[in-house]
């Protein structure tokens, strides 16, 4: 891909008209929202972006698109730093209004832009904080809370002795019965 920034404005329709493909990057920290769900992320971290522009065969205007980047988000079983990359692949269908969107079939998703312009990086934003993962976790053999998780899975596992009978709940009614 390519390490020049992508532009934060386009004119989508004349895009799909020509069949533009963009390639380029955008600074995580600049997208303000995504910036705000993750732990954390080095100023020189950025987002690959890939943007074709087309028009299917109905002459809708499409933009499909992959992003890649490396994110630091929080291990939600032990509450550490963990490395993340964030991938994904969509197409959208552009519209301009609600009644457009409501036209679309439905394996694609409107992007709502207006008549001659579109913001790539709240595009890009978007798609980045749908595929956030909502429970991020290490893998079970590399979190430093895994000998804590086995302990616990191990005495959940446990049987109960079967010698050892359990008090009956209601006994204490049945007491009560007896005396009236």
């Amino acid at each position: 891909m390519s390490n020049s920034e992508l532009p934060k404005t386009v004119d989508p329709y004349r895009l799909a008209e020509h069949n533009t493909v963009m390639e380029g990057e955008i600074p995580i920290h600049k997208l303000r929202r995504f910036s705000e769900s993750i732990l954390g992320a080095s100023e020189q971290e950025r987002c690959q972006v890939r943007l074709s522009f087309y028009m299917d065969d109905m002459r809708r205007r499409i933009v499909s698109g992959e992003l890649k980047t490396s994110v630091v988000l929080e291990c939600q079983r032990c509450m550490t730093p963990m490395d993340a990359e964030i991938t994904s692949s969509f197409t959208l269908g552009l519209v301009t209004s609600d009644e457009q969107a409501r036209q679309l079939p439905r394996e694609l998703e409107p992007f709502l832009t207006d008549d001659f312009s579109a913001d790539l990086w709240m595009l890009v934003e978007d798609e980045l904080l749908l595929v956030l993962p909502p429970f991020p976790l290490h893998d079970r053999s590399e979190c430093p809370a895994r000998e804590q998780l086995e302990a616990f899975e191990a005495g959940e596992s446990e049987p109960e002795p079967e010698d050892q009978q359990r008090e009956n709940p209601f006994s204490v009614l049945a007491n009560l019965k007896k005396k009236h």
